[in-house]
């Protein structure tokens, strides 16, 4: 540990009722020799090792992922010395004083405290060298909010006293920079945010930062993309089609639709092609879709070769083989089933919407009467 500042940020309600605003109050910042003596290394050692260990996925699979990569954002042309966010950091870990670090973490804390939302807690900023992989220092940004009803026993007659200010390491904030892909590696554009909460205002007050799209937005990027290349081949012999604006009206509709339908546009080996292309930037790739109301989920990888789409008798079907069935908790005695050949179930599929329509037919028979069905059956 080269330099760790700490501070606590407080605002409406945490303090008196003639307080107003947000306030923040620097407590110390310590060297070296102070931090191997205090009481903060045991709360904090084990958390910048988590930190540092805590796995993120540069394309997470949703938008709210707790954990994501952060790039310093710059004009094209331009390095990252134009940043004012990278500048700031590099500021802190170049500093060269207990003194100098304690003036920059100021700057620092004075941007958060203008982010919209901040909850009070403590605030610490810490640089620290990381012996095992580089020479050079990490910078780490820590929040840790004030934990509400906090008590501890206290004697006979009172039993329980309050404690103020109480913080926890249980659900810490955190940003590391540089971002350290894998052990021996540095990204110096990039940084590793941590937020378990769903408040976003940790990751708001850096404004020239910017994160990786989530998996799901980049993969129907690309889909939309192979769509637009299929109409494009099919159609360069005759640009100007008619059909070809409708079919490119129909993509863009069903690209901005947020629950789309099958679109019956692309034959069996099509959808294997453009699937096997995705699987092979992401092995992993999931594959999630709803038939009336039931929800299958898989791997995209599963389609073609354990997961099948057909049309029965004017219904979708879908198959799904596999080697073993395994049911989790609720006992039902669809566990005791004795399957039926795959043969056997085939005629069986559309049967019963037809029979179900046949049965409403007969309740409410269309009129014969000279209105020439405009009085109601009743």
């Amino acid at each position: 540990m080269h330099y760790l500042s700490f501070y606590v940020i407080q605002t409406d309600g945490e303090q008196s009722a003639a307080s107003s605003g947000r306030r923040f109050k620097h407590f110390q910042t310590l060297d070296e020799e102070d931090y191997e003596d205090s009481e903060i290394k045991r709360f904090l050692d084990e958390e910048f090792v988590r930190i540092v260990k805590r796995k993120v996925e540069r394309n997470p699979n949703t938008a709210n992922a707790p954990t994501k990569i952060g790039r310093f954002m710059v004009e094209p042309g331009y390095e990252l010395g134009s940043n004012q966010n990278y500048n700031l950091f590099q500021r802190l870990r170049e500093a060269d004083s207990k003194d100098r670090f304690l003036g920059i973490a100021d700057e620092l804390v004075r941007i958060y405290m203008d982010t919209s939302a901040v909850r009070g807690g403590a605030f610490i900023i810490a640089l620290s060298t990381l012996n095992t992989f580089f020479n050079e220092p990490f910078l780490f940004l820590l929040k840790c909010d004030f934990e509400p009803k906090i008590a501890r026993i206290a004697d006979e007659r009172s039993l329980i006293t309050q404690v103020d200010m109480a913080i926890s390491a249980r659900s810490i904030k955190s940003i590391q920079y540089p971002h350290m892909p894998e052990e021996g590696m540095l990204e110096h554009w990039e940084l590793k945010i941590h937020q378990a909460s769903h408040a976003r205002y940790f990751e708001d007050f850096l404004k020239y930062v910017s994160y990786e799209k989530p998996l799901p937005e980049v993969i129907g990027e690309q889909v939309v993309e192979m769509a637009h290349q299929y109409i494009a081949d099919k159609w360069q012999d005759d640009e100007t089609s008619a059909e070809r604006s409708e079919e490119l009206n129909a993509l863009e509709v069903w690209a901005a639709s947020e629950k789309r339908e099958l679109q019956e546009w692309w034959t069996q080996a099509q959808v294997e092609s453009a699937s096997a292309a995705l699987v092979e930037q992401k092995p992993d790739l999931p594959f999630s879709f709803k038939l009336d109301g039931i929800t299958v989920k898989g791997l995209l990888s599963e389609f073609g070769a354990s997961l099948h789409f057909a049309k029965h008798n004017g219904r979708y079907v879908v198959v799904i083989e596999g080697g073993q069935f395994q049911f989790d908790r609720g006992m039902s005695p669809i566990e005791l089933l004795q399957p039926r050949d795959l043969s056997e179930v085939l005629p069986l599929i559309g049967t019963k919407r037809i029979a179900e329509e046949s049965a409403t037919a007969s309740v409410f028979p269309p009129s014969t009467s000279a209105d020439n069905g405009n009085t109601p059956p009743w």
